[in-house]
């Protein structure tokens, strides 16, 4: 037995040193994990939202303008923005050293092509330049002149909607003239890393250094991302080495983390966060269509327990959607942890034990921990919560149609400009014919509705930061969503990767630049 036991040891070490060995060859691979499964390359028209996907897509993909650390806007594959004098013409000239990795240079053509491609789509992205009145669609761009090869101008509706334009352009991918309908499966952009294979058996994506990248080409030579959603597989890809980093593992509990911080071959880094972890509550679902039911939740949950216990300190308190780094930011109505104060509202709402059904992701150990924290906390102060899991797919599905109660996700990127209220919880963003995003939790406020537009149209800084702390004031108090917490960023390298440096917002830029040693 003693024989066998050590011929199984020697087998399983051979196994992995030979996995490692292969995995680098004599080429410099590097494995990143994702957390989660995506639905596919193409994220300028997909009718879907998809953070995955949007992570994937900051490898291969640049966009006109990008954000600043301290969530402004600036050009990307734009070297200028200019704006007329009417503030009607938004001038963008653009950098003449771009090159896709179809060998295309880059110039207003592509633009022009990329914009056409995504009005002409079903994208859930386009609806971010449109306003719905009377339920119609109402452009917010009026046109779009390419006076030469190297020249965009953008001509809005009216000058308020420069901010808007400047936020919506950040997610949209430029893509080269002709290739839309092969994105899905051969995605050609103009980043960092360039396509090579798919293998979807494996749910592997094989990429390599574009050496001709205008803002210099990545250290790293070949990048193979793999989708690794289950928690054990990825700890143990982690610790063998099979995987060289997991940004942002969003299905890895803290605990996790923890032990994994603790292997000899692994660093564990934590950065702030600005993304938002947060609860949605359907306000057209009884009983959550009760504003008294929707505060006691708030009161309900001790989060400062759950940040210190569960999460391991790995968050922040959040009182808004958007990060306290915003300029818009206010706190709004706070929910300190308050269970008499729960049950007190939860009286005077009369509630009578209705069931709120709790959906959230299944397979996501992060999740499912502090979601039965929430659950037993909510339950304690006299509230029915009954937890259902779901494949991402389905509940992505499921929350468009409103065929939810209460669920919990995480808002990336978006959060970070103020216009996101607008998106969030106007009356207009409601899912519904011409609208998928992102009003799920169905709230409708006239009073909301006004000042929101107001903001979204006030050319003055300082007075559209009132606006949106007004809105912010009364929207806190009813309560449709609840901030939880900023997760922090945690990244898990092995001790070869180098040079880790994550913004706010947690997406994969920073691979670009990361270090390796052999």
């Amino acid at each position: 037995m003693m024989i066998f036991q050590k011929f199984i040891v020697f087998l399983v070490v051979f196994v992995m040193a030979f996995s490692v060995s292969c995995r680098r060859g004599g080429s410099e691979y590097v494995t990143v994990a994702l957390s989660e499964s995506f639905s596919g390359f193409d994220t300028l028209t997909s009718d879907k939202s998809d953070a995955a996907a949007e992570r994937v897509r900051n490898l291969m993909f640049n966009a006109l303008v990008k954000k600043t650390e301290s969530f402004d806007y600036t050009g990307e594959m734009a070297e200028s923005i200019e704006t007329s004098e009417d503030g009607k013409a938004i001038t963008f000239k653009l950098r003449q050293k771009i090159k896709f990795h179809n060998g295309a240079g880059f110039t207003s053509k592509d633009v022009k092509y990329t914009f056409d491609e995504l009005f002409k789509s079903t994208g859930y992205k386009r609806l971010a330049f449109f306003d719905s009145v009377d339920k119609k669609l109402v452009p917010h761009i009026d046109g779009i002149e390419t006076p030469d090869e190297y020249t965009v101008v953008f001509r809005i509706a009216r000058p308020a909607l420069k901010n808007q334009l400047l936020s919506n352009l950040v997610a949209i991918p430029i893509i080269p003239d002709g290739t839309v309908a092969t994105q899905r499966s051969q995605p050609v952009g103009s980043g960092p890393f360039k396509f090579v294979n798919f293998d979807q058996s494996q749910s592997t994506v094989e990429l390599v250094a574009f050496a001709e990248y205008w803002d210099g080409a990545p250290k790293v030579t070949k990048l193979r991302v793999k989708t690794i959603p289950d928690a054990s597989a990825l700890q143990a890809e982690l610790q063998t080495g099979a995987v060289d980093i997991a940004p942002v593992p969003s299905n890895l509990t803290p605990d996790s983390l923890k032990t994994l911080a603790r292997q000899p071959n692994l660093d564990v880094q934590q950065f702030d966060g600005s993304n938002i972890q947060y609860l949605g509550l359907n306000t057209q679902s009884a009983p959550l269509i009760n504003v008294k039911i929707r505060q006691a939740i708030g009161y309900a949950i001790d989060r400062e327990k759950i940040i210190r216990e569960l999460l391991s300190g790995q968050a922040k308190i959040a009182n808004s959607i958007l990060p306290e780094a915003s300029w818009a930011y206010s706190p709004g109505t706070q929910y300190g942890y308050d269970p008499e104060r729960a049950r007190k509202l939860i009286a005077e709402a009369g509630y009578k034990n209705e069931p709120i059904k709790f959906k959230f992701a299944a397979g996501n150990a992060a999740y499912s921990s502090y979601a039965q924290a929430i659950q037993n906390m909510l339950v304690e102060v006299g509230l029915n919560v009954q937890i259902e899991t779901l494949d991402p797919n389905t509940i992505r599905e499921q929350l468009t149609q409103g065929n939810f109660q209460m669920n919990t996700g995480v808002w990336v990127g978006g959060n970070q400009d103020p216009i996101f209220m607008k998106d969030l919880f106007t009356t207009a963003r409601i899912p519904g014919p011409n609208v998928s995003c992102c009003n799920r939790s169905r709230y409708s406020n006239a009073e909301v509705d006004k000042l929101v537009e107001k903001a979204v149209n006030e050319t003055d800084r300082e007075k559209a930061k009132q606006l949106y702390v007004d809105a912010w004031a009364i929207i806190s108090n009813e309560l449709p969503l609840f901030p939880l917490w900023y997760p922090a960023n945690m990244v898990i390298t092995s001790k070869r990767i180098g040079n880790v440096k994550i913004s706010p917002s947690g997406d994969w830029s920073f691979i670009k630049d990361i270090t390796v040693q052999n």
